[in-house]
């Protein structure tokens, strides 16, 4: 009855943490550029916006259902069902999908399918060791460094995935009892927040989403048989590859249409055409002197010819019979 129970909130955790990202990759896509050099600025036009923040609160009260699914069931079992959530975000994204987009969920749905069936009647599972889970984070944090250097929104999905399956391995561990986690849980997710909120802005929403929710969702499948004493097999195996491959598949339509954000694309936009305009008036402009210099020194020509012309002989007049005299005189 428990791990029923824990599906189901796995299952609501999903609808609600994909709806929330939905909700925020749209209102971060209109925003200025935000920055990791100004965190408080960036912070504040965030929660400002009412739809952006809409989206965080549903999302945070996913994360909650997520945690109170981890205390009734394995770790593997939850991921399978919040993985689930691929399909609820396809529903949900305002693009059209691409070809390539349609097949990484078609996958991902497949490999989530085979994991259910490679989980029927397991529930078994351990606590870890705090050296095994230590080594997983530290890793994760290594890895989505190394991938968010690319700074696409496919590769800034990516790192937030990484950094949220570290956050989850980091709830389970802490969920079991060692709070000593729960600093690394805080920084982990946090890292990630600030990843996906970048990626919304340079990125379609589900080559930025998908990937991010994806490896949340599936590396914890791996660190729950590495780390947790979960059971493994073939099936499983099976689902994780899939899964994996169906978010290489998302990611890769970073360079589709629509792949920035609107704000951003129409300010380049007008900042070409302004660049444009001013390159052909400063064009223009040597044409325009040349034409008022020849004009100038057509006039000067005019009117130094004029001073130089001497002036015309009028017609010649006869003169008078008393003006003759007068002269000879």
């Amino acid at each position: 009855m428990n791990v029923a129970f824990a599906l189901g909130l796995a299952l609501a955790s999903a609808i609600a943490l994909n709806w929330g990202y939905v909700a925020q990759h749209g209102a971060a896509s209109t925003m200025p550029p935000l920055s990791l050099r100004k965190p408080i600025a960036s912070l504040r036009a965030l929660f400002a916006h009412r739809r952006w923040l809409v989206g965080f609160l549903v999302g945070i009260g996913g994360w909650v259902l997520y945690i109170a699914a981890l205390r009734l069931a394995p770790l593997s079992l939850v991921q399978a069902a919040s993985a689930g959530g691929i399909a609820i975000l396809a529903l949900l994204v305002p693009e059209r999908l691409t070809r390539a987009e349609r097949a990484g969920v078609v996958v991902a749905v497949a490999g989530l399918l085979l994991l259910a069936a490679s989980l029927a009647g397991s529930t078994a599972g351990g606590h870890g060791t705090a050296g095994g889970v230590t080594l997983w984070i530290a890793a994760s944090a290594a890895a989505a460094l190394c991938v968010a250097a690319l700074r696409t929104g496919a590769a800034l999905g990516t790192a937030a995935g990484i950094l949220y399956g570290a956050g989850d391995v980091a709830t389970k561990a802490a969920a079991g009892g060692r709070l000593v986690f729960v600093p690394a849980l805080l920084a982990a997710h946090g890292l990630a927040f600030a990843c996906l909120q970048l990626g919304f802005q340079r990125g379609r929403a589900l080559s930025t989403i998908g990937p991010a929710t994806l490896l949340t969702n599936s590396l914890p499948i791996a660190a729950g048989i590495a780390l947790f004493a979960e059971p493994a097999g073939a099936l499983r195996v099976a689902s994780f590859v899939l899964v994996v491959v169906g978010a290489v598949l998302l990611a890769g339509t970073q360079t589709g249409a629509g792949s920035g954000s609107a704000g951003i694309e129409a300010s380049s936009r007008g900042m070409r055409r302004s660049r444009g305009g001013m390159k052909r008036s400063s064009a223009s402009a040597p044409n325009a002197e040349r034409m008022h210099t020849a004009a100038a020194a057509g006039q000067s020509a005019n009117g130094a010819a004029a001073r130089m012309k001497p002036p015309t002989a009028g017609p010649t007049v006869p003169a008078r019979p008393h003006e003759r005299e007068w002269t000879a005189k």
